[in-house]
């Protein structure tokens, strides 16, 4: 029974990252590297409600101000500025 729900966490794992797009473009000039962060952070949760990912409930302008533009802030990696992430 162990053995099995091991597997079923891994194949969930998995499959969450390997159908995440590499590279999301978002509006205003906005690419996120999604594979990069993924490897980085190996933590789904940061910016997901859930470890599996999925669409992030509530996202926009304020939500990546305030989230992504925070633990770039707090990690001193990641663009602060708005040239860095919105490059028209």
């Amino acid at each position: 029974m162990k053995t099995r729900l091991i597997a079923i966490f891994a194949i969930t794992a998995f499959a969450g990252s390997a159908f995440a797009a590499d590279v999301i473009e978002m509006k205003r000039g906005v690419k996120f590297d999604h594979k990069t962060h993924q490897e980085l952070l190996k933590d789904c949760t940061k910016c997901h409600s859930t470890a599996e990912g999925g669409k992030i409930e509530g996202f926009g302008k304020d939500f990546a101000h305030k989230t992504c533009k925070g633990c770039h802030g707090e990690g001193q990696k990641g663009p602060t500025v708005c040239s860095g992430c919105h490059k028209q």
